[in-house]
């Protein structure tokens, strides 16, 4: 036994794999199978163990809690920072989560519950509770003691804190600031009572955009009563723009968010997230079929017509997309508020108008040119035929384009997500709204002649 371990140590080359990051240790080992998986986890030093458990999918999480030993499993999350530990969890079966939590120590098993009781998505969930205090009327001297004796556990060392008798904090200093003063200063004296933090009961949304105005790497977070409780650091906010980008943008893809990774979704669940958007699209498109119901008498005596419905319908929806993308990202970003609804429709009219007469122009001169060199008969209106195509294209492409702008408002207004304002939604409204819009601009035009 002792001699396979020995070999499966050179084989994984440990001592070269202990230095590298984190992160690449665990791509080295989740490209391993089961079975050895665990045993290099194992064989990894213990503090090193808690840093590249956060970095394996949640899958591989599951199963290595699954196989480690009690002991291991303890050691291991009591090493891991408290932030990442709770993000851990919140991931977890609920048996998983109470059989982690009482291998911890009583302090690190309290910090744990009292993380995990905020609200899921509040900023709280997330906070770490290991950072750098100091009171006013400290020197200069005492601060830097403090954060030579408590420091090695803090997450980050950027400010300090400063709190009065009840622990409410009244102001955040640089660290610079307290090496580049004199030892005999006063804290209060390097002062200015400026800071910003976040509160406990803030959304993770909403603290997005506090680090996002303030252009800050950390921020304090304090109950409502001002009590300092805990910072954010931006590599935990940096997660969570990921994560709502990403939720952002399956919604805006056609599709419910995804709770897990693409590839830590089981495949029911995939289907199942994909076939309830998709039905109702198609449930939508079976419109598209009783507009042409509607229209079949028109078709039957210019059947020309029908050859140009895809590129019809295909150029309004692609219209509607371009401007539903646009609108909804300005919206994310904070660029656009409901109230800006009316200066964005001019916009969009003006923009739906000039890409419209765009390919109008581009779809008059493909039939008029195809008829002159040869390649189709359009027959003896094909003057006409190309002026119902280039009108239709300018009228269709600005209700598109007008259409994919005012829905994320409309959503907005009804408290809805504007993201779920996708492109496949949009196409289909513009499929069943283009069609109308076709054959009416056709009988206007081609009455008395072809139809």
């Amino acid at each position: 036994m002792a001699k396979a371990l020995d070999t499966f140590r050179t084989n994984l080359n440990l001592d070269d794999l202990n230095s590298k990051h984190p992160n690449d240790i665990a791509e080295v080992l989740g490209g391993l199978n089961e079975k050895e998986r665990v045993l290099g986890f194992l064989l990894l030093p213990g503090e090193l163990k808690s840093e590249v458990f956060t970095y394996f999918n949640y899958t591989t999480q599951e199963e290595l809690l699954k196989k480690l030993g009690s002991a291991d499993t303890a050691e291991m999350l009591e090493n891991m920072a408290p932030d990442d530990r709770t993000e851990i969890f919140e991931n977890f079966p609920d048996l998983l989560i109470k059989e982690s939590i009482n291998l911890l120590s009583d302090e690190e098993k309290s910090i744990a519950l009292n993380l995990l009781g905020y609200p899921e998505k509040s900023i709280a969930r997330i906070m770490t509770p290991y950072y750098i205090q100091a009171k006013k009327g400290w020197t200069i001297k005492q601060a830097l003691n403090n954060i030579r004796r408590y420091g090695k556990k803090a997450e980050t060392l950027n400010h300090v804190y400063v709190v009065d008798k009840e622990n409410k904090l009244i102001d955040d200093i640089r660290i610079g600031k307290l090496l580049m003063a004199d030892e005999e200063q006063t804290v209060e004296s390097v002062m200015d009572y400026q800071f910003v933090s976040l509160t406990t009961t803030m959304t993770r949304e909403e603290a997005i955009e506090q680090f996002d105005k303030y252009d800050r790497a950390v921020m304090p977070v304090v109950s409502e009563s001002g009590v300092l409780v805990g910072i954010v650091t931006f590599d935990d906010i940096f997660d969570e723009i990921e994560r709502r980008d990403t939720e952002d943008i399956q919604k805006f893809g056609g599709l419910e968010a995804l709770e897990l990774s693409y590839t830590d979704t089981p495949l029911l669940t995939l289907v199942r997230k994909r076939a309830s958007v998709l039905m109702i699209l198609f449930l939508g498109e079976m419109l598209t079929a009783s507009a042409m119901g509607f229209f079949e008498a028109e078709i039957e005596q210019a059947v020309v017509l029908a050859l140009f419905i895809p590129l019809i319908i295909s150029s309004g929806g692609n219209s509607g997309s371009q401007a539903a993308t646009l609108i909804v990202r300005a919206m994310a970003i904070k660029e656009l508020g409901i109230r800006d609804w009316w200066y964005v429709m001019r916009k969009e009219v003006l923009s739906g108008m000039l890409l419209g007469l765009i390919l109008g122009v581009v779809g008059f001169l493909r039939i008029v040119l195809w008829q002159q060199a040869g390649f189709y008969d359009y027959g003896e209106f094909v003057w006409l035929i190309a002026l119902t195509v280039g009108f239709s294209l300018i009228g269709i492409v600005l209700w598109g384009t007008l259409s994919g702008s005012m829905i994320p408002f409309l959503l907005r207004l009804l408290r809805l997500d504007p993201a779920t304002s996708s492109a496949p939604f949009v196409a289909t409204l513009v499929d069943v709204t283009g069609l109308v819009i076709y054959f009416s601009i056709a009988a206007a035009l081609l009455t008395g002649t072809l139809l």
